[in-house]
């Protein structure tokens, strides 16, 4: 359904709209109504409506103000004007505020309905062009390589959840299927001296590295595929090799792929002259973890320092570690920070639990167990500190977490100890906040107490007065005051308006001016509208219950 707001000044035809048009039928639904420009503006700037209806004559904002205000603050929403036949001329004013309708009065419910049907079509066709499948589809489809790589080269630097990595293979067709999984860099580094002859010479004088980097992948990627070993790829200013065996015989697989990285550093060293070495990682048998493997063949690349350039490394021939590598990883990092500032106890202990499960496996050194809590200690200090959270406050002077930490007997005690710690940091962090959001809105209760008289006050001014957004600020306002900023500026000045109207002999318009309205008119339409009777009502039943007290 598309929301209408209907502004009209008149009562019964806005009752007379609601009550006998079929609005749902037509695909429409009334959100709000308004009796004048002015009042329209508000409601508009809450409700966000599809379609606003709108007759010329109103006071204090009349149609054609409230249709300018409608183009440069919400320029997607159409605009139906109602007019009557004596004021068609002032109408046509209208075009240039590129109002969408014109009704003329009176008219016929058939012809109201057939004029929604006429704007929900438009509705409808500017909603399909701008997601329009087809543009969209061959948008994607040219975009495609690019993505692919952009995933790829993801995978190298960053461990993806699984159900990511399955997600994205398949959205972008890759088969990346396999029992295990390897990555290798081909690395340019700078010739020796006295060489840099022929094609290297006349490449690096140009230093157009692009160039050589896509001569280098065309050959790689001609080996390697012909080869069937998985994807080539540029990557930082470097050519990424990823090997994927489907299954079978691995010491087969490492052979084969050994012979394609020799073919490989032989047909760019022979056809482009280029001084190039090629660093080979460890294997691994999930696809998540290729970021180790790629780390590792950067790693192998050092080594070339030691063993020379020119060759293909392979890690495991220059480091064979006894354990198995222990990281916390920036996905348990993340999961763990974001807790901390903004989770659920249930999500707090999730991510701690899974912090601990990475250290049941006995294969371990206690070493690596130490820098890994060492890793998460400083995780959650970081995270405190960036919350200005007291750790002193909250556990003592001298508090050494990194210590305490390693003071328990087993990883169960340590986990329970590290949780209850979490716990406390996470709900202080969390009054901070609150206290944070009191303090804000009590700097915007003030201030607005101090200059609610000025008719120039907004919440972008409060905003700019206080450094924030008015998104944030109108989501801690109403979140602490139960009211908008407008609904709760309105109710201070009608309460300053009572108590002038009741102390003083001020005529309306001067208590107007003072309570910050420009146009005395609207002031007691708002004040009305608020109090339920008019600001002379009011003061005559004020003096009423003046006297009689007087007279008791």
């Amino acid at each position: 359904m598309y929301k209408v707001l209907l502004v009209d000044d008149e009562a019964d035809v806005r009752e007379g709209l609601v009550r006998e048009i079929d609005w749902e039928g037509s695909g429409f639904t009334v959100a709000g109504t308004a009796e004048n420009g002015k009042e329209a503006i508000e409601l508009a700037e809450r409700l966000e409506p599809d379609v606003v209806i709108t007759d010329i004559s109103m006071p204090f904002k009349d149609g054609l103000q409230l249709a300018e205000w409608l183009r440069q603050h919400q320029p997607l929403v159409k605009i139906v004007i109602l007019t009557g036949y004596d004021e068609f001329d002032y109408a046509r004013q209208a075009i240039r505020l590129s109002v969408d309708e014109y009704l003329l009065k009176p008219f016929s419910d058939c012809s109201f309905t057939e004029l929604l049907l006429k704007i929900r079509a438009r509705i409808e066709a500017e909603v399909a062009e701008r997601e329009d499948v087809r543009q969209l589809k061959e948008h994607y489809r040219t975009s495609l390589p690019l993505l692919r790589e952009s995933f790829l080269a993801s995978l190298l630097t960053r461990k993806l959840p699984r159900t990511k990595i399955e997600e994205k293979t398949v959205n972008y067709g890759l088969q990346l299927n396999g029992a295990r999984y390897m990555a290798a860099v081909i690395a340019l580094h700078p010739a020796d001296e006295g060489e840099g002859k022929g094609t290297e010479h006349s490449l690096r004088h140009s230093g157009d590295l692009d160039l050589m980097l896509h001569a280098m992948l065309n050959i790689a990627k001609e080996i390697w595929e012909q080869a069937g070993l998985g994807s080539v790829f540029i990557h930082q200013d470097s050519i990424a090799l990823l090997a994927i065996d489907a299954g079978g015989d691995e010491p087969a697989w490492l052979r084969r792929m050994q012979e394609t990285l020799e073919s490989v550093l032989k047909s760019i060293v022979h056809y482009l002259k280029l001084p190039i070495t090629i660093g080979v990682g460890s294997t691994v048998t999930d696809l998540a973890d290729l970021k180790d493997s790629f780390g590792g063949a950067l790693l192998a690349l050092d080594y070339r320092l030691v063993l020379g350039a020119g060759r293909v490394i392979f890690i495991h021939d220059v480091e064979n570690p006894t354990n198995k590598k222990l990281r916390f990883d920036e996905l348990k990092e993340q999961a763990l920070t974001r807790s901390l500032k903004v989770g659920t106890n249930e999500e707090l202990a999730d991510a701690v639990a899974s912090v601990f499960a990475e250290l049941q496996d006995p294969a371990y050194a206690y070493s690596d167990i130490q820098v890994y809590l060492l890793e998460v200690v400083t995780a959650v200090l970081r995270t405190a500190q960036d919350a200005d959270a007291d750790l002193d406050e909250l556990f003592g002077a001298g508090f050494q977490l990194h210590a305490e930490i390693f003071k328990f007997s087993g990883l169960q005690e340590a986990q329970r100890w590290f949780q209850e710690l979490c716990l406390r940091i996470m709900k202080h962090i969390s009054s901070r906040r609150q206290h944070s959001y009191k303090d804000i809105v009590e700097k915007a209760i003030q201030y607005t107490k101090e200059h609610y008289a000025d008719p120039d006050i907004s919440i972008q001014r409060l905003c700019s007065h206080l450094h924030i957004s008015t998104g944030y600020f109108s989501g801690v306002f109403k979140k602490e005051v139960k009211l908008t900023f407008v609904q709760y500026l309105m109710h201070i000045r009608m309460e300053a308006a009572k108590e002038l109207l009741r102390a003083t002999g001020l005529k309306a318009f001067e208590i107007a001016e003072r309570v910050g309205f420009a146009d005395p008119n609207y002031f007691s339409f708002c004040f009305k509208k608020q109090v339920g009777i008019s600001p002379k009502e009011y003061r005559s039943r004020a003096d009423a219950v003046g006297e009689g007290e007087g007279g008791a």
